[in-house]
């Protein structure tokens, strides 16, 4: 019934009109559906796209989707892509298609997006206390038998108010212990001690069971391969002693999960030994940037760098700007900043600059700073770039590049745009 509605969902998107609201796109355009623009196949750099404009290369974004894909089963992993990098649902779709077990979220708004658009298995990596979104999930989980909820909790205070705002619900809310990463590292429980305390809270309560225990390892302090390594192995270690104890009684599998975007070579290499448990035990693996890639942060820790034989993603995203002001032969600024770019680990990267149909590469072109609405560009001896010419960027950090855009066009290698991705933040 969910995913009935969700197709339904999906399908209105493509019912949208173009309007004010979503930037980059041709002005001649507005009042048609995305649909209708969809199918006229214009040129992102001749059909009246306007600059700045954030587009999404439709061969590398089904190359990472088919590589992930293929990685996890391998590996013998369920993934749960963490949907916080895009909120699109478009692409949660994609991921289901392309064998995901399910998304994971971060925050009740992004569960909501997701249950708007079908998805049946959420894994909310994170905390959740707040009541009016408890009773929120209580009523979906009590009126959809298919819907799986799985959500962290660190701390005995944390299962008292979860238990608070569930009296009375018609089904358990499952939980996961979430370890922490160590001192000084984010949320989760410290102590091996400290995640007993939890678990016992977790058992003298009807509305919550216990699944499992899950962790992000890129917390880790100083993460390298070693510490990562024997963290996760601390993880295995504590679910099987869980087990052992009977701790996950009622439970149909034992979760344990980790895996963002910088380690998953070291999650698969640790979960391949889980022992035997008394229960199947579901490997989830959570990496989210993995879908668009990028072309510094990822790219430099991507795991691919230390296996490379098992593949390698491909950067999908590429921002265009144009030259407005070539006040200097040092400097030139282009009409795209803050407001469109990720800006939070690093510059963008300038990459091509395009001028009369033709490219070629960006050399002597740095992003030195980046204003509201303006890239601040150092230009060397060696860098031909006029104003009017468009520039393409590659970012840093996808997840602060899809929130920046509401309606991102998708382009095949020519530049021919095949689709529209719409984002829910």
């Amino acid at each position: 019934m969910a995913q009935e509605a969700g197709t339904e969902a999906l399908a209105r998107l493509a019912e949208e009109r173009v309007d004010h609201r979503f930037k980059g796109l041709p002005p001649d355009a507005e009042g048609l559906t995305v649909a209708e623009l969809a199918a006229q196949r214009r040129n992102l750099f001749t059909g009246g796209f306007t600059t700045p404009v954030l587009a999404l290369s439709a061969e590398r974004l089904e190359h990472n989707l088919a590589l992930m894909e293929t990685y996890a089963v391998r590996h013998g992993l369920a993934f749960a892509p963490h949907g916080k990098t895009s909120m699109a649902p478009q692409l949660f779709r994609r991921q289901i298609e392309h064998g995901a077990w399910g998304i994971t979220l971060a925050v009740p708004h992004q569960v909501w997006v997701a249950r708007a658009f079908g998805i049946e298995r959420i894994f909310l990596a994170n905390e959740l206390v707040d009541p009016a979104a408890l009773r929120r999930v209580a009523a979906d989980l009590a009126a959809d038998p298919d819907f799986r909820f799985v959500c962290y909790v660190d701390s005995v205070r944390g299962v008292e108010l979860m238990d608070a705002a569930l009296r009375g619900a018609a089904r358990p809310v499952d939980v996961v212990v979430e370890l922490g990463a160590g001192e000084g590292a984010r949320t989760g429980v410290r102590t091996d001690a400290d995640a007993r305390a939890v678990a016992d809270a977790v058992a003298g309560v009807e509305t919550l069971r216990l699944v499992g225990l899950a962790g992000y390892e890129a917390q880790v302090p100083g993460a390298a391969p070693e510490p990562v390594r024997a963290w996760l192995g601390r993880l295995v270690a504590l679910a099987a002693e869980f087990d052992k104890a009977g701790r996950f009684a009622g439970a149909a599998e034992i979760v344990v999960s980790a895996g963002g975007s910088e380690w998953f070579d070291a999650v698969a290499d640790v979960f391949a030994d889980i022992p035997e448990l008394s229960l199947p035990v579901l490997k989830l693996l959570r990496s989210g940037a993995y879908v668009s890639h990028d072309d510094v942060h990822y790219s430099r820790l991507t795991p691919f760098n230390r296996v490379p034989e098992e593949g390698a993603l491909e950067p999908a995203f590429r921002l265009w700007a144009q030259v407005v002001s070539r006040p200097s032969p040092e400097q030139a600024f282009v009409n795209a900043g803050k407001r469109d770019a990720a800006y939070d680990l690093d510059h963008p990267v300038a990459q091509v600059v395009r001028r009369d149909g033709t490219e070629h590469p960006a050399t002597g072109v740095e992003v030195t700073a980046l204003s509201d609405q303006h890239l601040w560009l150092d230009t060397g001896p060696e860098a031909d770039v006029e104003v009017g010419d468009w520039i393409g960027f590659g970012l840093s950090h996808p997840c602060t590049a899809f929130d920046k855009w509401q309606l991102i066009p998708v382009a095949e290698a020519d530049g021919t745009v095949v689709d529209f991705v719409r984002t829910f933040f």
